[in-house]
């Protein structure tokens, strides 16, 4: 694997324990997609399923930029999400494949699952759906006067719908602090971004609404991770939304039934070669002599047996009763005089 560092590229602030953390954090959602792609193509996992593969560093990084509190909010592909926010890998994998064990019970699927113990708020199946809906969740944290902040990830397709600049207008109106992340991995559903828009940025559209914005390498977890420190201390200084535009690639299609004919073999494999964001934290591991291929060797085998077991976990789980087709639809009613009824 020969990969082209970065310019300036520079580990002396990051310790060898946070190196580490990302490539177990990042090794774990591309093992953990890799083997839903399998239960997939078995006809243990229903509907659509949309993988992260390519593009763990977006998440890995902007969650070390997170504290306790802080929310996310994200689209259909979000495996990868919940599992860098601290999800547990059998729940999330129980809920891929309908079971009971599941983060909602089997009842959402891949796109519609949350954990509000970890503050995730979706998984969403409409495109740029969950773009308003994050700049509410910042709205509630500026109403009741904490610091926390909203990370809403979006792509480079959802990034021309309407919504997102009618948020974009509220958010600055209303100094809110969401940081709003476009995860553009160039192709959206297959088009490439050259084809859809005219922009030579998308963060860049920001301007317009006052929002300021970068653009990031994305398939370096270092670069994402110093980019959201900046845009995290924006907001929880008061100062607004921040929109991060971070450029990263997936390996696969936009789902399992698409077959990516729309690009080269030989232009997925350069990435690979070059650019992965995995291999990257791997070199800077062994060449700064913070581990060595046996302590790699021994966090490989830990993640796969992760995987393996929520695998299994997920196959022995029962599937929900009949019965269950009628509950979590409505909320329940609220007793006579709640302090909610009377607000």
């Amino acid at each position: 694997m020969v990969r082209k560092p970065a310019a300036k590229e520079s580990t002396s602030n990051v310790s060898r324990d946070e190196l580490l953390k990302y490539y177990r954090d990042m090794l774990l959602i591309r093992r953990f997609e890799e083997k839903a792609g399998q239960l997939y193509g078995m006809g243990l996992i229903g509907g659509f399923c949309h993988l992260y593969i390519g593009q763990e560093a977006v998440v890995v990084g902007l969650e070390a930029c997170a504290k306790d509190g802080d929310k996310r909010i994200t689209s259909y592909r979000d495996h990868g999400h919940m599992l860098a926010c601290g999800m547990d890998a059998k729940g999330v994998m129980a809920e891929l494949t309908g079971r009971e064990g599941g983060y909602s019970k089997g009842k959402g699927g891949s796109m519609h699952m949350f954990s509000r113990e970890k503050h995730f708020y979706g998984g969403h199946g409409i495109v740029a759906a969950q773009v308003p809906l994050g700049a509410g969740l910042a709205f509630a944290d500026k109403y009741l006067g904490n610091d926390n902040v909203t990370f809403t990830y979006f792509g480079d397709g959802a990034a021309n719908q309407g919504q997102v600049y009618e948020t974009y207008n509220m958010a600055e109106l209303w100094s809110l602090p969401v940081v709003f992340v476009i995860e553009n991995n160039q192709y959206a559903m297959g088009t490439s971004m050259s084809r859809s828009t005219k922009s030579t940025t998308l963060y860049g559209r920001g301007e317009a609404f006052g929002i300021a914005g970068e653009r990031v390498d994305g398939m370096d977890v270092l670069a994402v991770k110093a980019a959201g420190e900046k845009a995290v201390a924006h907001c929880r200084a008061g100062k607004g939304p921040y929109i991060l535009e971070v450029m990263t690639y997936r390996y696969r299609g936009h789902s399992m039934s698409d077959p990516a004919k729309y690009r080269t073999r030989e232009e997925v494999q350069k990435m690979r070669d070059e650019r992965d964001a995995i291999e990257h934290v791997r070199d800077l591991l062994l060449t700064g002599s913070h581990a060595s291929e046996d302590d790699l060797k021994a966090i490989d085998k830990e993640i796969k047996d992760i995987v393996n077991e929520s695998a299994e976990f997920a196959k022995e789980s029962p599937e929900p009763a009949l019965d269950q087709l009628w509950t979590d639809i409505y909320a329940e009613d609220l007793p006579q005089g709640s302090a909610t009824e009377n607000a």
